[in-house]
Parts: C-alpha cells; structure tokens; sequence
C-alpha cells in the first residue's frame, strides 16, 4: 500500500484533460460554446447581445483563441460582408459535455 505523500507526488493529470479543461475554463468560452451549439452559426452581434456581459474585446479574443483550438470556424461568404462563427465538428463534439453541465447545474445549484 502506497503512503499518501508518494501518491500525491505521483500524481498528474494527462495532458489532454488539462488542455480540455484549459479550453473549457477560460472565463466566457463555455457560454460562448453553449450559444453556438443551441443556436448555430451566429453574426458577431449576435453572439455579443447573447453573451452580453462579455465586452465586445474579449469576445473577439475568446472566439480567435476557439478557432486557434479548432473549435469555432469563423466563416466568410462571397460577395458579401456577412461573417458567421459556427462549431466545427471538434466544437460540436462537446455537446455532450456540454447536456452533462446541465444536468450538474440543474441538479446542485
């Protein structure tokens, strides 16, 4: 039986599930995420006034930083000033992580 000091020197986390969580806990990226997944591809403006206590900055950061990691594309269309930020299949893979925060809110708080 291992003492408690060599199984907490042991101890790390994969490197994988810290940069999840890295992703996932930056102040904004999960409501962020959340409006993507339950309304699709979004204008600018739009994302703004749903996650409205984010300034307008700090989204254009976050949503840089979610296409940098490849979970938000950010979409031009031809002949047209139209921009959209919509999931790309990495970002839609999260939905079920996403339904299971819900249930923890929904249960706990």
């Amino acid at each position: 039986m291992q003492s408690m000091e060599t199984t907490q020197e042991d101890f790390s986390l994969c490197p994988k599930f810290e940069k999840t969580f890295e992703i996932l806990g930056q102040k904004w990226n999960g409501l962020i995420l959340e409006v993507l997944l339950n309304d699709g591809p979004q204008r600018f403006k739009n994302l703004a006034h749903s996650v409205n206590k984010c300034s307008d900055r700090v989204l254009v950061e976050r949503l840089k930083n979610l296409e940098k990691e490849g979970l938000v594309e950010r979409k031009t269309y031809k002949d047209s000033a139209l921009i959209e930020y919509q999931l790309t299949e990495r970002g839609e893979a999260l939905r079920p992580v996403m339904e299971t925060v819900h249930e923890f809110a929904d249960c706990w708080y």
